[in-house]
């Protein structure tokens, strides 16, 4: 799965290489809620909104906050440094 396209998308600076593979997957579960996660795995996977309402049960006003949260959190200093390889 490749996580770096999506976090390109979300998180506003990246000042740093991204960890790569399993080390970077894991430093976002470590980070991340399990909504949070998934959400951001299935849009890695390019998932539209629509797929990742029907996967995760989500309404929308769910998938909103989720998000959000999620991308507010991507741009966290203490996150951003869990995912930069260092």
């Amino acid at each position: 799965m490749n996580y770096e396209d999506i976090l390109k998308k979300l998180i506003n600076k990246i000042i740093h290489p991204l960890k790569s593979g399993l080390d970077l997957e894991l430093a976002l579960k470590a980070k991340l809620t399990k909504k949070e996660f998934k959400l951001l795995k299935l849009l890695a996977q390019n998932s539209n909104q629509k797929e990742v309402l029907k996967e995760l049960k989500f309404s929308e006003g769910e998938f909103e906050r989720v998000e959000k949260n999620l991308i507010k959190k991507l741009n966290q200093e203490k996150i951003k440094q869990a995912i930069y390889s260092l």
